[in-house]
């Protein structure tokens, strides 16, 4: 019956979650959001004359942002220091805008040996810090699109082995 009660609490949580994943997921969106707010900071340019150093700087950064996403690119920022090459940290999202983990939760772009991070579940690891790991890197309890946490305790996949 416990198990019953946990499956009934969790399915809002799922369906919440996959509606949010889908509007995350839509480029449109996205460059309509962008494109939304370079309209509002445009005209606060014209209007607030005091703060237009300030808007500028924004309306720079919401430019980049809409490059980034117009052209589908983007950089892995750790790789990119410890490189110091665009070419190696570049990353190339899926048609929905999502990015591939490995098991360590580090950004791969080999469906080979990686994939979605809700894609998922404590099979995937042999250990419990494994699966640690995969799970503070990739948002921990605030992101825990495949429930490694079921408790929420901050702890991922607590029945498998700890060596």
């Amino acid at each position: 019956m416990n198990d019953q009660e946990t499956t009934v609490e969790k399915t809002p949580e799922v369906k919440e979650v996959s509606k949010l994943k889908k509007a995350r997921g839509n480029r449109k969106l996205r460059m309509g959001v962008i494109l939304f707010l370079i309209a509002v900071v445009a005209l606060l340019f014209v209007l607030f004359e005091k703060m237009r150093i300030g808007l500028l700087i924004i309306l720079v950064i919401l430019l980049s942002a809409l490059g980034l996403e117009f052209f589908e690119t983007d950089w892995d920022l750790q790789k990119l220091w410890e490189t110091k090459s665009f070419e190696q940290s570049k990353i190339v999202r899926d048609q929905a805008g999502n990015f591939l983990y490995d098991k360590f939760g580090n950004i791969t772009t080999d469906s080979t040996v990686g994939k979605l991070a809700d894609e998922y579940n404590c099979e995937d690891f042999t250990t419990q810090p494994e699966a640690q790991l995969f799970y503070e890197k990739v948002g921990g309890v605030g992101n825990d699109v495949n429930r490694l946490d079921g408790d929420k305790d901050g702890e991922a996949c607590e029945s498998l082995p700890q060596n």
